[in-house]
This record gives structure tokens, C-alpha cells and sequence, in this order.
């Protein structure tokens, strides 16, 4: 059963259930998401809570003996099991698809992961657990909706905050939810009771932003200038490889190539996504972006990557992270550019 994280709340109140999957990549959101879950379940009864990191050359047995064992206190127990690469191997497959078929009235079981892609839903033990869980997806919290999501934080901790300090905090704390919340609480005792303006931000908020290449690539097919500026500068200070990003803009290239020929030859748009494997929340974008663009121009992008990829390996002169940033900006639709932003 797939629960939405903001209605976790109501599910906990009005469903039975005992086994739980919290699954994403924002640190911050999966750990509020398991906080809910852990009071629900404390709510009706279990106390005591066992914690376990399956990492590499983690013992199985030991959950099983958890679930199979007696509480000291006889009372209801938590199985928290944190998978921190999503891949329980085949052993600790066999194990949870056992655990969950026989688990008992005094045990409960939370499940944390990082993100679930198709591949890991599709297997047997995801299926099993699946079917008699709980499971909460919990997603990042998009640019476009990160100043909302301020606010709420803001009005949460009882603080009034102007427009312009909140766009300023989107700004700076960028991908960082935890630093997000952070500066909010520190704002809150700076300001006492009044307004938080954007000078507060300003000179109190540090740049905290945490920058990764898919959603630069995003930023690109959303024609977002500004936000390219940023990222690429951030990605740069944070030492990201340049070819990393290069294969990662050529792999998104050739796939809208791929998109646009068989658009071309007749083919339905909505087949030609799912083909090339374009989720739904991007094809608005990939269609945006392939708008802008002819055949032709991805096919000169590709040669402009080719370029960064010489510069980088020391076989053509230049700065590979200026170049690869002007190829950001065509893919952004930005045609006739001086420097837009300091590399």
C-alpha cells in the first residue's frame, strides 16, 4: 500500500498496519517521515525498538532472532532496519520475505532505503514486504517549491519572513534541507519576535546549497539561466568531476536525439517517452527543452562535450569548466551570451 509522506499522519490513525518501507534520498524528509512512523507505532504499544545497519557483511540471523526473541519487558518491539544501499543481496532478501510472512502481533517493522527505483520494486523480497506494508516515497523537495516549504518551516517555528529572505534562503540552502531548518531555528532566536528580512539572511545564512548533476541538467531543460549559474559554480566548488558531468549531458543528449528522430519519423509521443525511459515528472521538460532545439543543435552540443572532454584529458587548450557551463547555457536556450556568471 503506497502512502504520500504528509498523509503518513492519518494512515498511522486510521490503518493497522505494523510493517512500514520509508524510502528516498532526502536525509532530512526520510528521517521526519521515520519519526512519524516510530511515534504511530510507540502509540499503539511498541516500546522497545531494535536497530540494525545492514551494510556489507551484515549477519541476517540477527534479525530473525530479534523477531523470534522476547522483549525483556514484555512489551511490543520495532524492528528498524536501516539498508543503506537499497540491495539486500540474496540472503537478506530471503530473510525480510521470511520476516514479513511471519512476523508476530508484538513486532512491528520499519524499513528505511535510499530512493526505490523500478528495478528494486520489480524485485521478489520488495514485492513481499510491499504487499502487507506501508510504503512511504519520500521525494526532494523540487527548486520551484523549496520557497513554500520555507514558509511552512518559518510559520512552524512561530517566525514571520518577508518574500525577499525567503527567496534568499532558497537560494543559499539549496538541496540542504537540514541546513534549511537549522538556520530557522538560529534565525529564531536572533530575531526574537520580529519579521526575518532579507538582511538577516543575508548576513547570517550561509551558502549551504548542496548541487547535484541531475538537477543541473534539469535546471538546463527548464531554460532556468540563472539557476545553471549556480549550480555549475557550486558543483565546481564542491569538486565534482567535469566528465562526470559531461557523460551524464551526453547520455541526456543523445537520448533527446533519439526522442526528436523518432517524434520526426511519426512516431506517438507518449511511447516515445516511456521507450527511452523519460519518468513523468521530466517529459514536460524534455519536451520543453526539445522546443528549443533542432536536430542539428544537439548534434552541435555533443560536439561542444566532445571539446570539454579533450580539454579535461589536456588534449585541447582552455578551461573545460567554462566550456562545459556554455554548453549548460545552449541547453538552457541562452543562444548570444557574454560571461553570465564567474567560473
Amino acid at each position: 500500500m503506497k502512502v504520500y509522506a504528509d498523509k503518513l499522519v492519518e494512515t498511522l490513525k486510521q490503518k493497522s498496519l505494523r510493517i512500514f518501507i520509508v524510502s528516498g534520498d532526502e536525509p532530512l524528509l526520510v528521517q521526519e517521515s521515520c519519526d512519524v512512523v516510530r511515534r504511530g507505532l510507540k502509540a499503539q504499544g511498541f516500546i522497545e525498538r531494535d536497530l540494525f545497519y545492514a551494510e556489507s557483511g551484515f549477519d541476517w540471523s540477527g534479525l530473525l532472532y530479534s523477531s523470534n526473541s522476547m522483549s525483556l519487558f514484555a512489551e511490543k518491539k520495532l524492528i528498524e532496519v536501516r539498508l543503506t544501499t537499497g540491495k539486500p543481496g540474496d540472503a537478506g532478501g530471503k530473510v525480510l520475505t521470511e520476516l514479513v510472512s511471519s512476523l508476530s502481533d508484538d513486532n512491528a517493522l520499519l524499513l528505511v532505503l535510499p530512493r526505490a527505483d523500478q528495478s528494486t520494486q520489480r524485485t521478489k523480497w520488495f514485492k513481499s514486504v510491499e504487499a502487507v506494508a506501508g510504503f512511504v516515497q519520500v521525494w526532494p523537495i523540487e527548486a520551484k517549491e523549496l520557497p513554500r516549504w520555507l514558509e511552512n518551516r518559518f510559520r512552524q517555528a512561530g517566525l514571520k519572513v518577508t518574500r525577499d529572505a525567503v527567496r534568499a534562503m532558497a537560494q543559499r540552502t539549496e538541496g540542504n534541507l537540514l541546513a534549511s531548518v537549522q538556520e530557522i531555528e538560529r534565525l529564531k532566536i536572533v530575531v526574537d519576535e520580529r519579521e526575518v528580512n532579507l538582511a538577516d539572511v543575508s548576513s547570517g545564512v550561509a551558502d549551504s546549497a548542496r548541487y547535484d548533476v541531475f538537477k543541473l541538467i534539469d535546471a538546463g531543460l527548464a531554460g532556468n539561466i540563472n539557476r545553471c549559474v549556480r549550480m555549475t559554480t557550486g558543483l565546481k566548488a564542491e569538486g565534482v568531476e567535469p566528465l562526470f558531468i559531461v557523460n551524464m549531458l551526453v547520455r541526456e543528449i543523445r537520448s533527446m536525439e533519439s526522442i526528436k528522430t523518432a517524434i520526426n519519423q511519426g512516431a506517438g509521443q507518449r511511447e516515445v517517452f516511456k521507450k527511452a525511459r523519460v519518468w513523468d515528472k521530466r517529459v514536460s521538460l524534455v519536451k520543453k527543452c526539445l522546443d528549443r532545439h533542432d536536430s542539428r543543435s544537439l548534434q552541435e552540443m555533443l560536439l561542444q562535450l566532445g571539446s570539454v572532454d579533450r580539454t579535461v584529458k589536456g588534449l585541447d587548450s582552455g578551461d573545460p569548466w567554462r566550456k562545459l557551463q556554455d554548453v549548460v547555457f545552449r541547453l538552457a536556450g541562452l543562444k548570444q551570451f557574454s560571461r553570465v556568471g564567474a567560473l
